[in-house]
C-alpha cells in the first residue's frame, strides 16, 4: 500500500491546484462585461446580421455516413489483402459488421438522410420535419421522385 502514497499525494495536490485556481481566478479576475465580449467571435470580422439558420441535421448525419463507410473501408482492407491468413473468422467478422452498417445506412436513407432538396408535403407546405412521411408501405420514406415537387413530367 506504500507504493501507491505518492500518487496519491500528487492526485490531491493536483485537485487541490485546480480548486485552488478556479476560486482564485473567480475572486481576483476583473468582471467588466460589454457587447464585445459577449459578441460572437468570426475570426475579427463584425458579424452585420445574425445567422439565419442553424444547419440541419442532416448534414450531420451525411458526415457520420461518410465515416462509417471509411471505417467499414478500413476494415475491409486487411482481409482484402491476406485473406489466406485471416481465415474464415476475418470474414465473418467482417460480414457482421458490413451487415450491421448496411442495416443502419438502410434506415437512415429511409429516415430521409439524404434527401435535400425540399419535399413536396400533402398539405402543401416544404417543411421537412424529422418523423417519415407515412406511405402505402407503411412509415418508411420512399426515396426517389415521390412526393417531390413536379415540373413538366419531371421531378424537381
Amino acid at each position: 500500500m506504500g507504493q501507491y502514497l505518492p500518487i496519491v499525494a500528487l492526485t490531491v495536490l493536483a485537485v487541490l491546484f485546480a480548486l485552488l485556481s478556479l476560486i482564485a481566478s473567480r475572486l481576483l479576475a476583473p468582471n467588466r462585461p460589454n457587447t464585445a465580449k459577449e459578441a460572437p467571435y468570426e475570426c475579427g470580422i463584425v458579424p452585420s446580421r445574425e445567422p439565419p439558420e442553424r444547419f440541419p441535421v442532416s448534414f450531420y448525419v451525411v458526415a457520420m455516413l461518410f465515416i462509417m463507410f471509411d471505417i467499414e473501408i478500413i476494415f475491409a482492407y486487411p482481409y482484402a489483402v491476406d485473406h489466406e491468413f485471416l481465415g474464415s473468422y476475418a470474414f465473418i467478422e467482417m460480414i457482421a459488421f458490413s451487415s450491421v452498417f448496411f442495416v443502419a445506412f438502410v434506415y437512415m436513407v429511409a429516415r430521409g438522410a439524404l434527401d435535400w432538396g425540399p419535399a413536396q408535403r400533402a398539405n402543401g407546405s416544404s417543411e421537412i420535419s424529422d418523423a417519415p412521411a407515412l406511405t402505402p408501405r407503411g412509415p418508411v420514406r420512399v426515396v426517389g421522385s415521390e412526393g417531390r415537387i413536379v415540373k413538366n413530367g419531371q421531378a424537381a
